[in-house]
């Protein structure tokens, strides 16, 4: 597969990153939050280095993806593929139900 170059800014330094084509806008959204909770921590905190602020940020998402995924194992958040497959079945369900339907009609 041919991987595609692209360019993000975080913080205000562009960054060239390599892609597949199909995963690119998923790894844009990726470069956003990361921007947005860097330029966060440093309008929150004294901190002005780079690395500092890169860290601070990286555990506020890393903490969110724990929450996140503890609500998900407790039951309050549902996997989208979970959501998916139900809206599935419920619609193979109605499906069904109107074809029994149909054919007592007839």
């Amino acid at each position: 597969m041919t991987t595609k170059q692209i360019e993000v800014s975080i913080l205000g330094q562009s960054y060239r990153l390599s892609t597949l084509p199909e995963n690119e806008p998923e790894l844009l959204e990726a470069a956003k939050r990361v921007d947005r909770e860097m330029n966060k921590v440093r309008a929150a905190s004294n901190v002005r280095s780079y690395d500092r602020i890169a860290v601070m940020a990286a555990l506020s998402i890393a903490s969110e993806l724990l929450q996140l995924n503890k609500l998900v194992q407790d039951g309050e958040r549902h996997p989208v593929v979970e959501i998916q497959h139900t809206i599935a079945q419920i619609n193979n369900k109605l499906a069904e139900a109107l074809r029994q339907n149909n054919a007592e009609k007839e």
